[in-house]
This record gives structure tokens, C-alpha cells and sequence, in this order.
């Protein structure tokens, strides 16, 4: 019996050291795999504005569902550099509609890591076009190890951390916020 519980303790440790290694730092936070999109954005300082806008257009119950979800994630500071009084203009009640439409954007429906998004740029000769959960297409590229994203208006995301592994998905972080047309 001892022997067992060795055994299980052991095993134990090992699979908590091999979840930790998959863990990756975002906004100064470990993100868990095992926590859904919303969980580990809640914790990361480079998304407190995206996580305000995620709760202002009521999508909390969705990025927090089964997905899964592949999410293109905004920082802060991808918000601030949106002309002055964007922001706060989608975050009043009466502008969600624009807000969801926007935060939509930035989501695809499955599970893609930035190995398969590769694949599917390589496999269109340089050039990905993945349907977001809005409806509009998002870009891809990739130049050396950069891969990027463009909007349907032609502006580019820089993806900055990528495979940020989450328990309903997996999210890549952005340096742009994206925008519909």
C-alpha cells in the first residue's frame, strides 16, 4: 500500500511539473491550461481592457463555454493606440452591438495553434483567410518567425505570444486591435 501511494504521489508531481511547463506568462501572470480564456485574461495586466470589453458586451458565458475558441487577444496598449475616445465610445450600453461585433473578431471558432495557422498560410501559397466568429475573414501572414494578421481594412496585428494554451482554446496575443469593416 505504501508502495502505491508512492507511486501516485510521484505521478502526481511529475504531471504538475509537466503542467507547469506548458504554462506561459502573459500581462505577468501564469496562464493555466487548465482555466477557460476568460479565467487567465482576468489575471493578465496587459488585458484589463479587453476584459472590460468582454464584460461590457456580455460575452463572459461564451469565452468562458466548452469552445473551444481561438482567440487573437488585444493589449492594452493595441487599445490606447485607437484614435482618442474609441474605447470609451464601445464600452457605453448603447454601442454593444459595435463592441460585440468587434471583440467577434477576434475569435475563430475551433482550436488553432500557430503550428496549424502556419500550415494553412504555407498552404496558400503565403497567404491564410480564416473566417472569424463575427462572419469576416481575418489575413494571415508570415515573414521569418513573425506571423501577422490584417483586418479586412488592411491593418496589421503582430502576433506576440502565441500557443497561450487555455482549457476552452487556445489564445494568441496581439499587438493591434482589429477591425471590422
Amino acid at each position: 500500500m505504501k508502495k502505491v501511494a508512492t507511486v501516485a504521489i510521484a505521478t502526481l508531481l511529475f504531471a504538475g511539473c509537466a503542467n507547469a511547463a506548458m504554462e506561459k506568462m502573459v500581462g505577468g501572470a501564469p496562464m493555466y491550461p487548465s482555466k477557460t480564456i476568460v479565467e487567465n485574461a482576468s489575471q493578465s495586466k496587459d488585458h484589463t481592457t479587453l476584459v472590460a470589453a468582454v464584460k461590457a458586451a456580455g460575452l463572459v458565458d461564451t469565452l468562458s463555454g466548452k469552445g473551444p475558441f481561438t482567440v487573437f487577444a488585444p493589449t492594452n496598449e493595441a487599445f490606447a493606440a485607437l484614435p482618442a475616445g474609441t474605447v470609451d465610445t464601445l464600452l457605453k450600453p448603447e454601442n454593444k452591438g459595435q463592441l460585440t461585433k468587434v471583440l467577434t473578431y477576434h475569435v475563430i471558432p475551433g482550436k488553432l495553434d500557430a503550428k496549424d495557422i502556419v500550415a494553412d498560410i504555407r498552404k496558400g501559397n503565403g497567404k491564410a483567410m480564416l473566417k472569424t466568429v463575427e462572419g469576416m475573414p481575418l489575413t494571415f501572414t508570415q515573414s521569418g518567425d513573425t506571423v501577422t494578421v490584417a483586418d479586412a481594412s488592411g491593418n496589421t496585428a503582430r502576433v506576440t505570444i502565441a500557443d497561450v494554451q487555455q482549457s476552452n482554446g487556445v489564445v494568441h496575443v496581439i499587438d493591434k486591435v482589429l477591425l471590422p469593416k
